[in-house]
């Protein structure tokens, strides 16, 4: 892990800019760190679940730099790191993990439990293909009902970890979703929240193609105020891992062009979601 002043100073060199972190003591480099309660040009990083096998370091990250952002939660296969063994994002083992998250005020929604990404509306049901649960990697035709029952479920195990509400909002795995799919969620109580275009991160994006320090330097570009950026905590596919080596001098970069990060309690269009049901 490169130390906070060597990424400063090579973000800084990229952009041609002085970062504010770099005029600091060194016992306080991140002291100015914006954060949510001052932050007047927010972008708002949204985490979906992952393998996990940088999550923690993707944490750290974040708490160096006073970064707040929005996980949304499915009970995903993992790989071992940390101690912790093989199993699932959602299970025993991560759970104090995730109970030490929220206490640091982070925000919480649902993305599925089983990990449903939608394919088609068929005839009053809908139609999804799952990289999670018993049902992992075939086709499942579920009614309304049961797809709320699949938005509830993380919400219940997030209370039961963390002894705090989830919000009643959700991320479709790959952001599929149709009209009336949305429009079944929103009558079990649930907001659906997209990424903006210049927000997608392409941490999901084959490394080959899409390099680390292309991805980084396509965001440092194009992201500006009000953006809803995604990125994944661990992606199984993507031999180069976006995070946290992006993570870093991206949040770095976008600090110095007077950026902040928020939650999406601070989004106009979600800020008004409250508790999330339990039930479908």
């Amino acid at each position: 892990m490169r130390r906070a002043t060597d990424v400063a100073l090579a973000v800084a060199g990229t952009l041609g800019v002085c970062l504010p972190v770099l005029c600091l003591s060194a016992g306080s480099v991140w002291a100015d760190t914006p954060t949510a309660e001052r932050c007047d040009k927010p972008v708002y990083l949204t985490i979906d679940t992952g393998h996990m096998g940088v999550a923690p370091l993707i944490v750290d990250t974040l708490q160096r730099h006073g970064v707040k952002a929005t996980f949304f939660l499915a009970n995903e296969r993992t790989q071992r790191v940390d101690g912790k063994t093989e199993g699932s994002t959602l299970d025993a083992q991560w759970a104090p993990w995730w109970k030490a998250l929220a206490s640091q005020g982070h925000d919480f929604g649902s993305h599925t439990w089983d990990h449903l990404s939608w394919q088609a509306d068929v005839a009053g049901r809908f139609r999804f293909k799952g990289s999670a649960g018993p049902q992992a990697g075939q086709v499942q035709t579920l009614t309304a009902q049961q797809y709320c029952a699949q938005l509830a479920q993380p919400a219940r195990r997030f209370q039961e970890m963390t002894g705090q509400s989830m919000r009643a909002i959700f991320r479709a795995p790959g952001g599929k979703t149709s009209p009336a799919l949305l429009a079944a969620a929103k009558a079990c109580g649930w907001q659906h929240v997209p990424w903006t275009p210049a927000g997608f991160l392409g941490d999901e994006l084959s490394s080959d193609r899409y390099p680390n320090a292309a991805l980084l330097n396509r965001a440092l570009k194009n992201v500006r105020q009000g953006e809803i950026l995604l990125m994944h905590l661990g992606i199984w596919s993507r031999q180069d891992p976006w995070a946290p080596a992006v993570l870093e001098p991206l949040i770095v970069g976008l600090q110095a062009r007077g950026l902040c990060f928020a939650t999406l309690r601070a989004h106009p269009d979600f800020a008004a979601a409250g508790p999330a049901p339990l039930k479908p």
